[in-house]
């Protein structure tokens, strides 16, 4: 797994070199400084972009990594960017670079579900991740997946939070008319849980589950697949043999209170807030089911990223720098208390807390400890699209032969993300698939196929 906290490496000292104010190792600590008032305002947006340029330079003169690293070492940055300027006109390139760079669209909307899937696109806003990247965006809080996804289409929002297969079906029409989607980014990883009625705290055996009645946010989310396959492994046709309701996540728990419902797989703020509430208890976390499991995404339309591809890229580093600073436990209790309000989640900040921590009540008189309960870990993987589309194919959504990867590809746009981590000094991972396990059984992307005729129960069968 990627981890934010990358090491101190001279490769990347001439572009941390380049903070405006010449106090911070890196640009981005610059702006966190400067947001929180820590520091002044360095005038005119050209000196950020500098040491990005610098590094640039340097590549095309030391294409071999150790070449150009021993070179830094032994000179140092500073000496090295001196000596850059002294032969390649680096102010009128920066300058250059910077105009090429400024957002089409300043001013943009971004729709979200009122859930902690959502956090980094939500805390962008009071934490000030956008404005940090050159942006004015309103979060628009939406009451479920179906309108997200209709205002999307229909271009009242820039970009949307969507569920992680949300834009697959799009791609390739199901539940709408086909338009290409693409994810430049996986908003949570874990982060959801089965949650039963507090009635069926001595039926814990799924196998005596059946005829009950279960919600799911929607039919293209991977609540409704982790459901669908942790009631297949115990023997349970998900199609049959109990009922799956869509239900939008903030009417989950009332639908669970007034008995309309056993059951529902959701995000983990909703099951909390089930047990807060008294009305239900936590049966089993997700990522029991698959540690790592992507949930939500960031995304946005191949229109808008092909016609607006500065301000697309702005909010996709605006969303990788959020989500970094959001995978760091010791910023939680923060965010739990910026994302709570009316106009964002709508949840007592306990609730957030306890699921942002890890440290959380388990409503049946125990406290449970899991800091990796939800997780965040932005680099969309193309095997998880792969999985996606096996499950999709599984359960009847599409038919016939599936093209896996090169819908992965079209998709989840792991290559853009990669380089553009790598830009922000972020570590990303080297190849685009792997292997993962989902309750025992291993996934190989290589293999989709496979792996789909595994499975005794299916839609076809």
């Amino acid at each position: 797994m990627p981890t934010f906290d990358d090491p101190f490496d001279a490769d990347r000292e001439l572009s941390r070199a380049g903070c405006a104010c010449g106090q911070h190792r890196y640009e981005a600590e610059h702006a966190q400084a400067t947001l929180a008032m820590r520091c002044e305002p360095v005038a005119g947006e050209d000196k950020r972009y500098e040491g990005v340029v610098a590094s640039a330079v340097m590549r095309a003169m030391f294409p071999r990594d150790a070449a150009r690293r021993a070179f830094l070492k032994s000179v140092g940055a500073s000496t090295a960017l001196a000596a850059i300027s002294q032969f390649f006109p680096l102010k009128t390139a920066t300058e250059a670079f910077a105009d090429a760079g400024l957002p089409e669209k300043k001013d943009l909307k971004v729709g979200f579900i009122p859930i902690t899937c959502a956090t980094p696109i939500i805390m962008g806003a009071p934490l000030g991740f956008y404005a940090k990247h050159g942006l004015n965006v309103e979060v628009v809080k939406t009451a479920g997946w179906a309108v997200v996804r209709d205002k999307t289409i229909n271009k009242e929002y820039d970009a949307s939070h969507m569920l992680a297969p949300m834009p697959i079906a799009i791609s390739l029409g199901l539940g709408a008319q086909a338009i290409p989607f693409a994810v430049p980014a996986i908003e949570n990883i874990n982060g959801q849980g089965i949650t039963l009625a507090m009635k069926h705290r001595d039926r814990r055996d799924p196998k005596e589950w059946k005829g009950m009645k279960f919600a799911i946010p929607f039919d293209y989310s991977m609540h409704n697949y982790l459901l669908r396959y942790y009631l297949a492994e115990h023997g349970l046709d998900p199609d049959t043999d109990v009922q799956l309701r869509s239900v939008p996540p903030p009417e989950m728990v009332a639908n669970l209170r007034a008995d309309n419902i056993d059951g529902f797989l959701a995000p983990d703020n909703i099951c909390q807030r089930a047990i807060y509430d008294g009305v239900g208890f936590m049966h089993i976390l997700s990522k029991e089911i698959w540690d790592g499991h992507p949930c939500c995404s960031f995304a946005a339309s191949r229109e808008f990223i092909t016609t607006a591809p500065n301000s697309f890229a702005a909010l996709t580093r605006a969303i990788l720098d959020a989500t970094a600073y959001a995978s760091k436990a010791e910023n939680r209790r923060q965010i739990a208390e910026a994302i709570a309000p009316a106009n964002y989640i709508n949840a007592p900040v306990t609730v957030l807390e306890q699921v942002l921590t890890g440290t959380y009540a388990d409503g049946l008189g125990g406290i449970k400890t899991d800091p990796k309960r939800v997780d965040f870990d932005p680099f969309p993987w193309q095997s998880f699209a792969v999985w996606m589309l096996t499950q999709m194919k599984r359960w009847g959504q599409i038919k016939g032969d599936v093209d896996y990867k090169a819908i992965a590809e079209q998709v989840y746009l792991a290559t853009g993300t990669r380089k553009t981590m790598a830009e922000m000094g972020f570590a990303a991972p080297e190849a685009a698939y792997k292997s993962f396990v989902v309750m025992g059984k291993t996934f190989d992307p290589a293999k989709p196929d496979d792996y789909l005729n595994s499975f005794k129960i299916r839609k076809s069968s």
